[in-house]
């Protein structure tokens, strides 16, 4: 941050990544509590194929394990959450979508209010929705388990 830096605000992007396609379902809200998460999760669940399920991905955030976020659930059981294990983020591929927004959108960028910056986060979505292109791993199967058992005995150890 340079001397005359100032920040306006913040944001939260709720974004859902097809790792399929590389099409993603975006929304920028302005705080991240279980009603907003649910909202999310409503729109993506409108915006999916009836005939698929849908897994979606979440860190250990309690937002994703409220109560009312837990009855939709119940009543909507081809909508099923995976939580990553803590510290494990790159093993979430729309971390990766979340870097390349940040690398390419709004590293120094300057943003003269909140408003401003979720529009062109959502420039750079809808852009990226014209021709989306999955993300391919880089690490072999055995890297990426490899990866996780130390993670899960680093946990174990605390």
């Amino acid at each position: 941050m340079t001397h005359d830096y100032k920040r306006h605000g913040t944001s939260t992007l709720f974004a859902a990544l097809d790792v399929i396609t590389g099409s993603v379902i975006a929304e920028c809200t302005k705080r991240h509590r279980h009603q907003e998460f649910l909202n999310f999760l409503k729109t993506v669940e409108k915006q999916t194929l009836k005939d698929k399920a849908l897994h979606v991905i979440v860190d250990n955030y309690s937002t994703h394990k409220h109560e009312k976020v837990n009855e939709w659930l119940k009543r909507n059981k081809r909508v099923t959450l995976h939580s990553i294990p803590t510290s494990s983020s790159s093993l979430n591929l729309v971390e990766r979508f979340f870097a390349l927004i940040t690398e390419k959108q709004i590293r120094r960028g300057v943003f003269s209010s909140v408003s401003d910056l979720e529009n062109k986060i959502m420039q750079f979505i809808e852009a990226h929705s014209e021709n989306p292109k999955p993300f391919v791993w880089t690490k072999t199967v055995e890297a990426i388990l490899a990866k996780i058992n130390r993670a899960r005995l680093g946990l174990s150890s605390e």
